[in-house]
């Protein structure tokens, strides 16, 4: 049985991040693309809703504090929630703030141009948790696995 296109895989957040994340900026809504046509003729910008879940998407500029590419470092990831999830610690520097997120999937899919591709993911969540919140059982802080190693982006 073969897994589909477009199939999101649950991932713990200390799997997937084992040094943390930190934000930056502020979680904003995920809008519609509108052309200038539509800006010029008054039509309201709509929030994009996810087609699986029905959930509107909420967007917000993260960076892996284990990623040791510097392109690869900062990337978005989308909260599918009704209403626009907030972080629950404090900034330690003006616009930014560690978090932890809850309800982590990931998408696989290839970035890159040219003969110059490679594996990155498309990273979804609920919201965000506490920091330093016990982990689910199998699992540990810093002594989880990072997986394949493959670099992390969204899309």
């Amino acid at each position: 049985m073969a897994i589909s296109k477009g199939h999101r895989f649950p991932v713990s957040f200390e799997a997937a991040f084992p040094n943390g994340l930190v934000m930056t900026g502020v979680v904003m809504p995920d809008n519609e693309y509108q052309t200038r046509e539509e800006r010029a003729a008054g039509r309201p910008v709509r929030q994009r809703v996810d087609e699986g879940t029905g959930l509107r998407q909420w967007k917000v500029i993260v960076m892996d504090l284990g990623e040791t590419n510097a392109k690869r470092a900062s990337f978005e990831v989308t909260f599918l929630a009704e209403v626009q999830p907030v972080p629950t610690t404090n900034e330690v520097v003006p616009g930014m703030r560690p978090v932890e997120l809850d309800g982590l999937t990931a998408e696989p899919r290839v970035a890159g141009n040219g003969e110059f591709k490679y594996l990155s993911y498309v990273y979804r969540a609920s919201g965000f948790r506490a920091v330093g919140a016990s982990a689910p059982s199998g699992s540990t802080r810093r002594g989880a696995d990072k997986g394949d190693g493959a670099d992390k982006a969204a899309a």
